[in-house]
């Protein structure tokens, strides 16, 4: 079935994952009457058995989170009203003693008005808004198992007195759990042993404060245990200019670690940020709320997997796939991501035409066959949102779309639109495979194309971000992931920022490995220009 294997680690992960899982349980028809879905639900929920025997089908998740980052989402309940253990049986919470226990707990959390009218049957009487929504459990909308929740007790969310910031409280915490109860036999291989045949590990991750530590530990240890797996990182930063001084230094300094790490361990890094360049007019974002941000940023990383889990096998594509694409020359493992809108009644639809191939070994033109045609562009007009800047700061104009003078070296492009073609021409994978190596020879750009009917639904939990026509259930969406030269100035930059941020005893060795990273995106061309090299 070609499982997925999900792992969430704090707040803004968790933000961005709600947004995700919401989506997908949009995919299920439950009315014999519809067309099935193209999605294949099986690459990321799992069969089981409540707790009153019915059957259940809840999400492959690993859920990490800081106390009272829960809100009021309960571990116990829903499908699983009665504490179970791995084994089965109840827990019975006294353990080995058998003396007097006395429980003390902290007040519990409400739930959301929007969670109870979803219990009752009645989640239209209880609108959300940026007011009502605290907790990313607030607008959530799935039953998780209850292995899926993991509260660490060591740090609490918002505290000032103990904030988890610094990469060495990340990597203290994994260090300390891992001695305690060796979290991948614990909480992933479980999950991995249910599956008929992995395909890969996405994470959902803080980018640049202490969960980008307890990421890079916990993919190092992924890495360890399934080697050539897929392995795809979703690193979610801050956006720039929020906090103080000192605490944008470490963020900054974080974000480099992170990146240097995850170039080596992670099969692809996507660094994940509202841009601070000016957003689209059809875009009405309140960038203190973080379910609006997480909101924009899922749209398009839902869009651009959505090829992992098609139902069909002439579209399915798996993360193996897709990395055949982006990294082009075997060491390119930062990608960016970007996306627009394509409706009419949101923003106006501008897609690169495609032009003519004068080749006639050209792959057949299917939903998910390389684009090969010589000369071809990528279909920037519609891509007017970068979401990823590696944390550049100090280089805000980088933070927009391509630069003219940036060379792509491979790219993933979707385009879900109601109005998209259907081809039942097979895809010959010779001929693909043929293509890719021809391209790449001549230095063009190894682009990946898919097209799907299937748009994105825009749900009651979703906040109103866009200018949308009365009614509007859906929208057309244009995604990309690529990696391109620019990426190269990204990390540059960043790499002149923590020369002078960075501890002593470890900048030379963090200096050392950005510039590495960036000579990946230089290898094999050159832009002429010298501007940006020490």
């Amino acid at each position: 079935m070609h499982e997925i294997l999900t792992i969430q680690l704090g707040q803004r992960a968790n933000h961005v994952a709600t947004h995700f899982w919401n989506t997908q349980e949009s995919y299920f028809t439950y009315d014999s009457t519809q067309a099935p879905s193209p999605v294949d639900h099986d690459v990321h929920f799992r069969p089981g058995i409540g707790a009153r025997g019915e059957e259940t089908y809840t999400p492959r998740t690993l859920i990490y989170d800081l106390k009272g980052g829960f809100g009021g989402l309960r571990k116990w309940g829903g499908l699983y009203d009665q504490q179970i253990s791995g084994d089965g049986a109840p827990e019975s919470g006294k353990g080995v003693w058998d003396g007097n226990v006395v429980l003390q707990q902290d007040p519990k959390i409400k739930q959301s008005d929007f969670q109870r009218g979803l219990d009752e049957g009645v989640s239209d009487a209880h609108k959300l808004s940026t007011k009502t929504v605290r907790y990313w459990s607030d607008f959530n909308r799935v039953f998780y198992h209850p292995r899926s929740i993991v509260q660490i007790n060591d740090y609490e969310l918002g505290s000032t007195l103990m904030p988890f910031e610094k990469w060495e409280s990340g990597e203290d915490l994994f260090a300390s759990m891992d001695r305690d109860v060796d979290l991948l036999d614990r909480d992933v291989r479980v999950w991995a042993e249910e599956c008929d045949q992995l395909q890969g590990i996405q994470v959902f991750t803080g980018g640049d404060d202490a969960w980008s530590a307890f990421a890079a530990e916990y993919v190092e240890s992924l890495r360890d245990e399934f080697g050539k797996m897929g392995i795809w990182i979703w690193g979610i930063e801050e956006e720039q200019g929020k906090g103080q001084k000192g605490t944008q230094s470490l963020r900054t300094v974080n974000a480099a670690r992170m990146i240097n790490e995850m170039s080596t361990h992670a099969s692809m890094y996507i660094p994940l940020s509202i841009p601070p360049t000016r957003l689209p007019q059809y875009i009405h974002l309140d960038r203190n709320s973080q379910w609006h941000t997480s909101a924009l940023l899922s749209i398009a990383l839902e869009s651009i997997t959505l090829p992992t889990r098609l139902r069909y096998d002439a579209q399915r594509r798996g993360f193996v796939d897709l990395e055949t694409a982006l990294n082009v020359n075997g060491n390119q493992r930062i990608a960016q991501l970007q996306c627009g809108m394509l409706d009419s009644e949101i923003a106006p639809l501008a897609i690169a035409p495609t032009h003519g191939s004068t080749d006639d070994r050209a792959p057949s033109r299917n939903n998910s066959t390389l684009v090969e045609e010589d000369g071809l562009e990528l279909a920037e007009p519609s891509l007017d949102m970068n979401l990823s800047y590696c944390n550049a700061r100090s280089t805000p104009s980088l933070a927009g779309q391509h630069d003219v003078s940036d060379h792509v070296f491979g790219a993933v492009e979707i385009t879900r639109t109601k109005s998209a073609a259907t081809r039942d021409e097979q895809t010959d994978e010779d001929e693909v495979t043929y293509a890719r190596k021809r391209r790449r020879f001549a230095g063009l750009p190894v682009i990946e194309r898919y097209q799907s009917s299937l748009e994105y639904s825009l749900l009651d939990s979703f906040p109103p971000i866009f200018s949308l026509s009365p009614g509007l259930s859906q929208c057309a969406v244009h995604a990309s992931l690529s990696t391109a030269s620019g990426i190269s100035k990204r990390v540059k930059a960043l790499q002149k920022m923590v020369s002078s941020m960075a501890n002593l005893d470890e900048r030379e060795t963090l200096s050392n490995g950005l510039g590495e990273i960036s000579e990946a995106y230089e290898d094999g061309w050159r832009s002429g220009s010298d501007e940006d090299d020490d």
